[in-house]
C-alpha cells in the first residue's frame, strides 16, 4: 500500500508544482536532485558544471511540467531532460567530436575483471574522449539504443556503434593495465 500512496503523493506534487506551487517544486527537486546530479556528472567531468546543467535541467522540468502526461515514470521523464541538457551543454562547449567511420566490431575479450569502486570507474570514464564518453554513458549506463543515440546526437548509427566500440576498447586497455599494475590479472 505504501507504493500506491507514494505514487498518489507524487502525482499530487506534480500537479501542484505545475501550478507554480513553490513548495511542491522544492519537494520534487529534493526528491530527484541527487540522482539527476549523478546523471549529469556521468556526462560532464567538472562537478560545478554538472550542477549548473542539472539546475538548468530542473528549470526546464518546471517550465514544461504541464506536458508530463503521467505515462511512464516521472523520474525517467526528468532523466531524459537532463541527458538532453547535458548534450546541449557539451555541444555549446564544442567539447566533443565524432569521427564518421563505418563500424566493424572485432571481438573484445570479456574476461577483464577488476574490483574498482564507483569513483574509480567514473574516473576511467572521465578519461575517455568526450564523444566516446557520451556514447558510452548513453548506451551502457542510460540504456539508449544506437538509433536513439544517433538521433539525439545527430550522427549515424554506425558512428554511434564505432564510438561505443572504441570507448569499450580504451576502458578495457586501462583495466588490463591497472590489473597488471596491481598484479590481479
Amino acid at each position: 500500500m505504501k507504493v500506491i500512496q507514494l505514487f498518489k503523493n507524487q502525482n499530487s506534487l506534480i500537479k501542484r508544482a505545475a501550478k507554480n506551487d513553490k513548495e511542491a517544486q522544492r519537494q520534487l527537486y529534493e526528491a530527484h536532485a541527487g540522482k539527476m546530479l549523478s546523471v549529469c556528472r556521468q556526462y560532464i567531468k567538472d562537478l560545478q558544471q554538472a550542477e549548473e546543467v542539472m539546475l538548468n535541467g530542473f528549470l526546464k522540468v518546471f517550465l514544461h511540467l504541464k506536458s508530463f502526461k503521467s505515462e511512464g515514470s516521472f523520474e525517467g521523464w526528468i532523466r531524459k531532460i537532463m541527458v538532453r541538457e547535458c548534450i546541449s551543454f557539451l555541444r555549446s562547449k564544442k567539447d566533443f567530436q565524432f569521427l564518421e567511420d563505418e563500424f566493424s566490431q572485432p571481438e573484445i575479450a570479456e574476461t577483464v575483471s577488476s574490483a574498482l569502486s564507483a569513483e574509480e570507474i567514473q574516473t576511467l570514464i572521465d578519461e575517455l574522449p568526450a564523444g566516446y564518453r557520451m556514447v558510452f554513458v548513453m548506451y551502457a549506463i542510460e540504456g539508449y539504443k544506437h538509433f536513439e543515440i544517433a538521433e539525439l546526437l545527430k550522427i549515424t548509427e554506425g558512428t554511434s556503434k564505432s564510438q561505443l566500440f572504441k570507448a569499450r576498447k580504451i576502458l578495457q586497455e586501462k583495466l588490463i593495465a591497472q590489473n597488471a599494475a596491481y598484479g590481479t590479472t
